[in-house]
């Protein structure tokens, strides 16, 4: 999908200057005035308004922390903050869709209507994670951890098995998990082999007694699944529990902390 040369209005959304945005996440609010229908593309930061019926539309104040990426992220989400008629989110930004998020407004109530809808996902540098990691993502002087911008960190002892069908299975001593403040995670093992075991990916949940994350291996199996991470009282993960596929491979592996 190339630009929308057809837009019948075009502006860029002003830099946010609030504080309330959390850390690690990627917001626009977008703001206008609809007199009519009309269909709305944002890319980046620019938002271009083409006019169906009515008046052309107006920028109401939209403003971004930073622009909609144009590469694959997650944690997309649209909502509808403000609307007097229809509003509608029509395609999320993707590789189809060129990284354009793109939405319908229809307002039949005669005049002007104030529309307010947000896009927000999860802000992550790029080049960091999804894959390996870069060399200079991680502060060796600890020896790995996305020294940066970690939120959080652990290592200990403990003892677990993996087991891969038709491969058998290896032990699991020392783990490390850090996590960013994008949610990015990355799970390592220590095995009897001598070669690390590693996970790489994105936390879907988390509280205080468990962390759920989307991970895939970081080797040529990429073998996808979900891991648990269970935490004590104090936070710290005393358990990993992870089951994954690559639609034929299949691995199960158990770590429990000493």
């Amino acid at each position: 999908m190339a630009l929308p040369i057809w837009a019948d209005t075009q502006f860029r959304a002003r830099n946010m200057t609030r504080s309330d945005v959390p850390l690690g996440k990627g917001q626009c609010d977008i703001r206008l005035k609809v007199d009519g229908e009309a269909e709305v593309t944002v890319r980046g930061d620019l938002i271009y308004a083409r006019t169906i019926s009515g008046r052309d539309v107006r920028d109401d104040g939209s403003e971004c922390n930073e622009p909609l990426p144009n590469r694959p992220f997650e944690g997309f989400n649209f909502e509808v903050r403000d609307s007097r008629g229809e509003i509608r989110l029509m395609a999320e930004p993707s590789r189809r869709s060129d990284f354009q998020a793109v939405v319908r407004i229809r307002d039949g109530a005669g005049g002007e209507g104030r529309y307010h809808f947000r896009l927000s996902w999860v802000s992550v540098p790029e080049g960091a994670f999804p894959g390996r990691p870069r060399r200079d993502d991680f502060d060796e002087r600890r020896g790995g951890g996305l020294a940066w911008n970690n939120t959080i960190h652990f290592s200990g002892r403990g003892n677990g098995t993996s087991t891969l069908t038709g491969f058998g299975g290896e032990r699991l001593f020392d783990s490390s998990v850090d996590i960013d403040r994008g949610g990015k995670i990355l799970i390592s093992f220590r095995t009897n082999s001598g070669r690390p075991l590693s996970f790489s990916g994105s936390v879907m949940e988390s509280d205080r007694e468990m962390i759920r994350a989307d991970v895939a291996s970081e080797d040529r199996a990429r073998l996808r699944g979900t891991a648990y991470l269970s935490r004590d009282a104090r936070g710290d993960i005393y358990r990993i529990s992870l089951e994954a596929t690559n639609g034929q491979d299949r691995l199960r592996l158990d770590w429990d902390r000493r």
